[in-house]
């Protein structure tokens, strides 16, 4: 990918996948593979064994990437394809539906 148009912090909808139509915060980005952590989308468990920082160890509930592709970032309140903008020597982002810069 060249660009990525989601970032770290960003609310998004899901629109594709057993996650369809979840919105959550972006937890990490990881523009190799252009993948996304979101909040609460895309659960895995994982069996972890006792360790000095999990004494416990147990059956742990994580958050598993999902594809940039399949997410869509929200603006007030609503689902938007996301462009950019050159804003005098800055590049910016832009809400599509809109036309307001995001950051």
């Amino acid at each position: 990918m060249s660009t990525m148009k989601i970032k770290k912090g960003d609310t998004v909808k899901v629109i594709a996948g057993k996650d369809k139509d979840k919105e959550g915060k972006v937890i990490a980005v990881d523009q190799k593979n252009g993948t996304v952590l979101v909040e609460g989308v895309n659960m895995r468990t994982k069996h972890a064994k006792p360790s000095a920082s999990n004494p416990e160890g147990g059956i742990l509930h994580q958050e598993g990437p999902i594809d940039a592709s399949n997410v869509m970032y929200v603006h007030k309140g609503k689902a938007t394809r996301v462009g950019f903008k050159l804003d005098g020597d800055k590049k910016v982002r832009v809400a599509k539906s809109t036309g307001e810069v995001i950051d």
